[in-house]
């Protein structure tokens, strides 16, 4: 069984305040989260039409817009996207943009009318409609975003931290559709970079290097928190080589195939030393150099990276037929 390690922090305005429980790498990702530094950021503003169609003389009305994390929550500061459309499609069939800023909370000079008001806070986002009247007191716009987020991470072994650069991270939605597939929701998410969702429920997939180590993990997320989440993945990394004898010279030109217990190739190259990312188990390496096959059986553990000698020898069979 995979292992999962989560530690929560509460996001309160401009800040986290922090549980010192949480694994040490994860502190790193906070320094890029955007909502993190406690100053005020004015908006900036993008663009802005005028309501099309509006009758002449109609004057703009000021209409201030700001995002929570929870109901309870203060003001996001920073970190927010929002964007206001008009109620009507255009030719394209799409809600013609008016008005855009980015950053925390938003004035917008908007002529009395219908819009959409959409602000995205990473992926989490809400969209709601809005009326501004022509007479009276235009009240200030609340948004909840109910959201929170995680930080990724993953160990193999015991407690042994990979190297972000052979770790990669999906996350799909925790409901299973009617084709058996979950949707997909982020791609090729890096270690330790913080991903904003709406709160919910995600199914996190952990791919270390590249053939078939995996790890799987249903991950909450709370609004208003931060979750730092470690997998534990049980794999290795070995090296195959064809060597004359044990700790010899690694030959050049070997095509390689390594197989599961089962008969399954799980992978192939072609290389002297051919280095890949197991899941633990029973494999067997087959090597082709000229005109001969030879191959060993081998043991991968989880956290034991090894090197794998497979050794000429007088008895390998002549390489006429693909493995199957």
């Amino acid at each position: 069984m995979n292992r999962i390690t989560i530690a929560a922090y509460m996001m309160l305005g401009s800040a986290f305040a922090a549980v010192p429980v949480a694994p040490s790498f994860a502190q790193d990702a906070f320094q890029n989260f955007k909502q993190l530094g406690g100053s005020a950021k004015m908006p900036k503003l993008n663009a802005f039409s005028a309501t099309p169609g509006a009758p002449a003389g109609l004057l703009a009305r000021n209409v201030a817009f700001e995002a929570k994390l929870t109901k309870d929550g203060e003001a996001m500061k920073d970190g927010l996207a929002w964007r206001v459309f008009g109620p009507i499609p255009g030719p394209d069939g799409k809600l013609p943009l008016l008005a855009s800023s980015d950053g925390g909370t938003a004035d917008f000079q908007l002529a009395p009318g219908d819009y959409f008001v959409n602000v995205a806070f990473g992926r989490a986002g809400v969209t709601r409609k809005l009326t501004v009247p022509e007479q009276g007191q235009v009240d200030k716009q609340t948004v909840v975003l109910d959201a929170g987020g995680f930080v990724l991470n993953a160990v193999t072994g015991s407690d042994v931290r990979i190297p972000p650069n052979q770790l990669s991270f999906s996350v799909y939605s925790s409901e299973t559709r009617e084709d058996g597939e979950r949707g997909l929701v982020m791609a090729d998410v890096k270690p330790n970079s913080i991903v904003r969702l709406n709160a919910g429920t995600y199914h996190v997939v952990s791919e270390y290097g590249g053939v078939n180590a995996v790890a799987r993990a249903d991950i909450q997320v709370e609004a208003g928190r931060l979750t730092t989440a470690t997998l534990q993945h049980r794999a290795a990394q070995i090296t195959l080589k064809l060597v004359s004898q044990p700790g010899g010279e690694a030959i050049a030109d070997t095509a390689w195939s390594v197989l599961t217990a089962s008969g399954d190739i799980v992978n192939e190259s072609v290389s002297a030393f051919s280095t890949m990312i197991l899941s633990e188990g029973d494999y067997l390496a087959v090597a082709r150099n000229k005109d001969k096959i030879y191959q060993r059986d081998f043991k991968v553990t989880s956290g034991q990276n090894a090197d794998v000698d497979v050794l000429l020898s007088a008895h390998a069979q002549t390489a006429n037929a693909d493995i199957e």
